[in-house]
């Protein structure tokens, strides 16, 4: 199993990057989890959108959605229909974009099976409802934590991740329990805490280099990892 990184700025892309999206490849199976501002110009670089078995959006925020109105254009030209999982009890404006013909919207079932893959999922703390998200391929497992601050059962819900992706938005000088995001130091925490065998950190702030959070983790989690565009992990 492989994840791309595609988009990792948190709100707005940086300079030639992008907002958050990962492209989880396992085989033929090929699954968008997020697409945010830049992404569709990263992923055609990769692959061509009409070969993704899904979309899986952890929250339907613009910054983690909005280029799927771009796409639309091109599943339109092409004839294709993309399932595109969300929350189920999200109803905002974004959700009313992503129709027929180009998606195929559906709430995440308790379990989910694409191809290769499973995928379980858990809601997490941020002001719109938002899911964590488990994918295996039965050997090794990616946790994704989506936004969220703080969260009861997440470090459950991540136990003994081969690579856990975790929001990490601020520093913890200027973290508090009210935020929508964790900081580097929580992300550091909460990996430590499920037994992850690797922690990367996305979601990455303006104000901040991505060294900062990254020296920030690596003190309570020796050898977390801020990622970049276009890193590629191997689980």
């Amino acid at each position: 199993m492989k994840l791309h990184i595609l988009g990792c700025c948190g709100g707005w892309p940086w300079p030639g990057g992008a907002s958050s999206g990962y492209l989880v490849e396992k085989d033929d199976t090929l699954i968008l989890m997020d697409c945010g501002s830049g992404v569709m110009s990263r992923l055609v670089g990769i692959c061509d959108p009409k070969d993704l078995s899904a979309v899986v959006l952890s929250h339907l925020h613009y910054d983690h959605a909005c280029d799927l109105t771009v796409m639309r254009y091109y599943l339109e030209k092409v004839g294709v229909t993309l399932p595109v999982y969300v929350p189920a009890e999200d109803q905002s404006p974004m959700r009313a974009l992503l129709a027929p013909p180009a998606f195929d919207v559906r709430p995440y079932p308790e379990k989910l099976t694409i191809g290769e893959l499973e995928i379980s999922n858990l809601p997490v703390r941020h002001p719109v409802p938002c899911r964590a998200l488990r994918i295996t391929d039965g050997e090794k497992t990616l946790v994704f934590t989506g936004d969220t601050n703080d969260c009861p059962g997440l470090a459950e819900f991540a136990r003994d991740a081969d690579v856990l992706l975790a929001d990490a938005a601020f520093t913890e000088a200027e973290w508090h329990d009210q935020l929508p995001h964790m900081s580097a130091a929580g992300a550091a925490r909460l990996a430590r805490a499920a037994g992850a065998k690797k922690l990367y950190l996305t979601h990455l702030s303006h104000s901040h280099a991505p060294e900062t959070l990254q020296q920030e983790a690596a003190v309570i989690y020796p050898g977390a990892q801020a990622v970049h565009h276009g890193l590629v992990i191997e689980l």
